[in-house]
Order: structure tokens, then C-alpha cells, then sequence
């Protein structure tokens, strides 16, 4: 694949979620994204063991921020050639969707990922 210009809105996986954003510089493995908008939030708990409640801690993981910059694997990264959606909307539509996708996964890591994203939504929805 062709390198994508600086300025391209794109779209980026970053850890466990999924962004909307524009590339403002392209490095020898990655580009460094700034996010407009969200299209899946990021997973809650520890990476290194997924969907596990028994895990020494229990991480909270934020969403990135609006126009926060994010070196993404360029493997990760793809045109998006859509109307780029606003922020807070994007970001209540990714955390209503993970939010019903936990309800329905009745097991301890869903009900401490609820109980995350709950502390979440304050933050982000003040």
C-alpha cells in the first residue's frame, strides 16, 4: 500500500479501540493521528488478559481525547472516506454499543467493565 499524505482523514486502531482522525506526520512505522472522533471504544481491563475479572489490576481505559495525537502502526491504519461524525456523539455512540454488547455478556469481567465505563461517562459527559 501506498503511503497516505499527511492531512488524509483516516481511520486508526490504537490499543483496543478504534478512532477517526487526520494524520499530521508519517514516521518509518507508524503515522501519528489526530483523532476527530470514535468508533470503538477501547476495551476495559488488562490487554495482557482480556475479558478476565481475576487480574491483578483492573484498568479503566479512556477513550483518546478529541484531537489527541496517537502513533498508530501503519498496518493499522486506513482511508475513511465518510463524513467524519462530531466527537461527543462518536464517542456516546462507542460507549452505548459497548455498553449493550456488556450488558448481554453476563460474566464478572462485563460487570467490572459496566461498572467502568459508568465512572467513565462522568468524565466524559459532564
Amino acid at each position: 500500500m501506498s503511503e497516505l499524505p499527511i492531512g488524509e482523514i483516516v481511520t486508526g486502531i490504537y490499543k483496543t479501540g478504534k478512532y477517526i482522525g487526520e494524520v499530521t506526520e508519517v514516521r518509518p512505522q507508524h503515522y501519528l493521528v489526530r483523532v476527530l472522533a470514535v468508533v470503538k471504544h477501547p476495551m476495559q481491563g488488562d490487554l495482557h488478559h482480556p475479558k478476565e475479572a481475576e487480574v491483578l489490576i483492573f484498568h479503566e481505559r479512556k477513550a483518546l481525547s478529541y484531537r489527541e495525537q496517537a502513533n498508530i502502526p501503519k498496518q493499522m491504519v486506513k482511508p475513511f472516506k465518510d463524513e467524519v461524525p462530531d466527537y461527543l456523539d462518536s464517542l456516546k455512540q462507542a460507549v452505548d454499543k459497548m455498553k449493550n454488547e456488556l450488558t448481554e455478556t453476563a460474566t464478572p469481567w462485563a460487570d467490572m467493565s459496566l461498572k467502568s465505563i459508568a465512572s467513565l461517562e462522568k468524565d466524559y459527559f459532564k
